[in-house]
């Protein structure tokens, strides 16, 4: 079992940081939060040039066909860059499920597009209580003579603003199913929601009467889902692990640069310890987002717990290292000017993103049946 990335994927890794220091600079990331949390001209490239939206994406639907580890590796450094583009949504939630439930010819008709880079697609799934289960879905789908008609409302909808094509999780019955719904649908409203994190958006849906189609078979979309969020849960882990590490080198160096008391600060045992233990919680989350990664490329049966463990696990280390990397800055760290404060942010939006971590560790305590 490896827990490092091969030749192949290291170079995929070394690329992704090539492109993103030269392409999305803390200064364009700042400029997109101002406009909705995306660089178009950034996506438009990542999906021309370096086919990101098409990296996990099989290759008869005309992508690379790679797995949740090379998935991993590109994910570390969008989230050191805090990249504001759609690839969480689209890659890992909206091509996901349609790969996970689509008939072959719903993938034949949406997996081109979106490996393409001409489609942003994403997942509907949480509603008024903010909950990532399908169990608390009430969106309704009722069968009409030319497909099915959505009514309800979706909250907290990662690029939702964004998105041309929405899976939108629905009751049929009693059943839960999944859907998909154009952007321009008569019927659909969408409301750019405030939030914590510009560089990350989300949004409310509303749907009255929308016209859908229907994802796959009847009844398939509680095991869709939850296939689907673990797999996300793992790249936004990784996602993660690089935002963790970026804030440990920005803590570093300025502990290493500001004097105080005739002495960098970084030469006090107190700050010293502090980095030394932020260090030690990034490299266990690293771990962890490696091995689930890693189970994910083999469909490991352990998958849904190993999801949870490393979610949780890398959810803690990104906002430790966040909110420590501001202490050591002192003053400065809290201004809205300094990038630690955009680490930050992003640190505390993302624990909440596909459930907070006491929910995850709810999960692995039920699977060890601790609880």
């Amino acid at each position: 079992m490896r827990f490092s990335y091969s030749e192949d994927q290291d170079a995929l890794r070394r690329d992704a940081r090539k492109f993103l220091e030269a392409h999305a600079p803390m200064v364009r990331v700042r400029a997109a939060a101002e406009t909705g949390g995306f660089d178009a001209e950034l996506w438009r490239r990542a999906g021309t040039e370096l086919g990101w939206p098409a990296l996990a994406i099989p290759e008869r639907h005309g992508g690379a066909g790679l797995g949740a580890v090379e998935l991993a590796a590109l994910f570390e450094e969008t989230g050191r860059a805090l990249a504001p583009i759609p690839l969480l949504s689209t890659v890992c939630l909206g091509a996901t499920a349609i790969a996970e439930a689509g008939s072959e010819e719903q993938q034949r008709a949406y997996l081109p597009r979106i490996a393409a880079g001409r489609a942003i697609v994403t997942l509907a799934l949480a509603e008024a209580d903010g909950r990532w289960d399908g169990a608390a879905v009430r969106t309704r789908a009722e069968a009409t003579a030319d497909g099915f008609r959505l009514d309800g409302c979706k909250s907290m909808v990662l690029d939702g603003h964004l998105a041309d094509l929405v899976v939108v999780a629905a009751r049929a019955g009693a059943a839960l199913d999944l859907f998909v719904v154009s952007a321009d649908a008569p019927g659909l409203s969408r409301r750019l929601l405030p939030g914590l994190d510009h560089t990350r958006r989300y949004a409310e849906l509303t749907l009255a009467g929308v016209p859908a189609e229907r994802l796959g078979a009847a009844g398939a979309g509680a095991r869709t889902l939850a296939r689907t969020l673990d797999r996300a849960a793992i790249a936004l882990a990784a996602e993660q692990v690089g935002a963790a590490e970026r804030c440990l080198e920005l803590a570093v160096e300025y502990a290493k640069t500001r004097h105080q008391f005739g002495r960098a600060i970084g030469s006090f045992q107190a700050v010293k310890h502090r980095l030394a233990d932020v260090f030690v919680a990034v490299e266990s989350a690293r771990s962890a987002a490696y091995y689930a990664a890693f189970a994910a490329s083999v469909d490991d049966p352990e998958l849904p717990v190993l999801a949870a463990l490393c979610k949780a696990t890398c959810s803690e280390a990104c906002f430790r290292a966040a909110a420590d990397s501001i202490q050591v800055h002192g003053g400065i760290g809290f201004t809205s000017e300094h990038d630690a404060h955009l680490y930050f942010k992003r640190a505390r939006a993302s624990q909440a993103l596909f459930g907070a971590p006491a929910e995850h560790v709810e999960r692995v305590a039920a699977h060890l049946e601790l609880s």
